[in-house]
């Protein structure tokens, strides 16, 4: 898998990830939407970590600076 998620990217997606898991444990959100948030920021966070998007790859966006 090459890389394909920039610094930039990849910063403000930790935070949008922080934010759902925050809204998540402290209640914000709950229910079966709070689980979905908990799916997505799961995803989100495994991007970040790997550099890698499914989706940018798909769509042929290439954004490593």
């Amino acid at each position: 898998m090459e890389k394909n998620v920039g610094t930039f990217d990849r910063i403000v997606r930790l935070v949008v990830a922080i934010l759902l898991i925050v809204a998540n444990a402290t209640g914000w959100v709950t229910g079966m939407v709070g689980l979905v948030l908990a799916v997505i920021a799961g995803m989100i966070l495994s991007s970040v970590l790997s550099g890698y998007c499914p989706l940018y790859a798909m769509m042929g966006i290439k954004k490593t600076i």
